[in-house]
C-alpha cells in the first residue's frame, strides 16, 4: 500500500505550529529548570548521550494522536500519560503558549525532548523557533519532511550545508538539530543515495539523524547496516511496524506487524540511541494503537 501521508504531514506541521514572540520573553529562564528536572527524571542523565533502551522510556510522536489533539489538546496529552508514555516528540503546538504547555507537561510528568518544525522555519524563524524549543525543554529540533523540488543532488547537497549550518545554531543553544527520513532519500540519483550524501556532508558534531524504521525497511535498507557504517548517528527512531513485507507494506501498531524489533533494538549502542517514539501515521484507533504499541514495547523491554 503506498502511503500517502506525507503532504498531509507538512501542511499539519504548518497549520498547527506557532512561532512565538512576546510571548517567550522571561519563560525560558522559568521553565528551564523544571525541563532539566523532567529530563533527569526520565533519562537519567544530565546531558546528551546514548542510553540503554528502558521500558520506563517509552516516546510518542504526537503527530500519532492529531485528530484527538485538534478536539481535546490536554485531555489527550493525559491520556497519553495514563498510558505510561514518558516521553512525546511534538508535531505542532495548537497555539499553546511554553508556560501553559510546560506546566502541561510537568503536571503529567511528561518530558518533551524533540519537536518536529517545517524546514521553512529553520529558514526564516531559526532564532524565536530556538526560544520556544528551550522553554518546552526540547534537546533536539527535527526537521521531518522534505518537498519534491528540495529532492536532487544538488539539492541535497545545499540541504548538508543548511543543516549544518542549523546545527551550529542548536549547539549554541545547547540543543542538536536533527533531520528524520523517509523512503525516498533512498532511492538512488546517478548513482548517489542522497541519504548516504546527508550522511557524508553533514557533521556528525552538528547533525544527527532520527532514523524512522518503518521508512528505511520499505526502502529496501537494513537499519543495522547503517549502524554498523555510521556508529552513533541515530539518536532518536521512529517505531512504526510493517505487516506484509514485500507486498502490501501496511502500516500497523507496533508487535501487530514484521519488523524485528528485537534486533534493532539490541543493536540501540551502535545507533546511538536516546530516544524512541512510536508513530502510526493513520490509526483507525489512535489511543488502542498507541496503547498496544506500548504494551508491545514494554514486555520487549521489560
Amino acid at each position: 500500500m503506498r502511503m500517502t501521508t506525507h503532504t498531509t504531514r507538512r501542511a499539519f506541521l504548518g497549520a498547527a505550529t506557532t512561532i512565538l514572540g512576546g510571548a517567550l520573553v522571561g519563560v525560558g529562564a522559568a521553565c528551564r529548570r523544571s525541563a532539566d528536572v523532567a529530563r533527569q527524571a526520565t533519562d537519567g542523565t544530565t546531558g546528551i548521550g546514548a542510553r540503554s533502551p528502558s521500558a520506563d522510556a517509552i516516546g510518542l510522536q504526537l503527530y500519532t494522536v492529531r485528530t484527538l489533539m485538534e478536539r481535546d489538546f490536554e485531555g489527550t496529552l493525559a491520556a497519553v500519560a495514563g498510558i505510561g508514555y514518558r516521553e512525546v516528540e511534538f508535531a505542532g503546538y495548537f497555539g499553546r503558549e511554553p508556560a501553559r504547555l510546560r506546566a502541561t507537561l510537568d503536571d503529567l510528568r511528561l518530558a518533551a525532548p524533540s519537536a518536529h518544525r517545517p524546514i521553512e522555519q529553520f529558514r526564516t524563524g531559526l532564532s524565536p523557533m530556538l526560544d520556544e524549543a528551550e522553554a518546552l525543554g526540547h534537546r533536539y529540533l527535527t526537521c521531518p519532511w522534505l518537498a519534491e523540488g528540495e529532492r536532487t543532488l544538488d539539492g541535497y547537497r545545499r540541504l548538508a550545508g543548511e543543516f549544518n549550518q542549523w546545527g551550529a545554531a542548536c549547539r549554541d543553544r545547547g540543543m542538536r538539530f536533527a533531520y528524520h527520513n523517509h523512503e525516498f532519500e533512498f532511492a538512488p540519483m546517478g548513482g548517489t543515495v542522497p541519504f548516504d550524501l546527508l550522511l557524508a556532508e553533514t557533521d556528525p558534531a552538528l547533525v544527527a539523524y532520527e532514523l524512522d524504521l518503518f521508512w528505511i525497511i520499505r526502502a529496501g535498507r537494513d537499519p543495522l547496516e547503517y549502524f554498523d557504517r555510521h556508529k552513533g548517528r541515530f539518536p532518536m527512531w521512529h517505531v512504526k511496524d510493517m505487516r506484509g513485507i514485500g507486498s502490501t507494506h501496511e502500516m500497523t501498531a507496533v508487535g501487530a506487524g514484521e519488523i524485528d524489533f528485537a534486533g534493532i533494538f539490541a543493536r540501540a549502542g551502535d545507533s546511538g540511541l536516546e530516544h524512541f517514539f512510536v508513530e502510526h501515521d493513520q490509526p483507525a484507533d489512535p489511543l488502542a494503537s498507541v496503547r498496544n504499541s506500548y504494551d508491545h514495547l514494554r514486555n520487549l523491554l521489560a
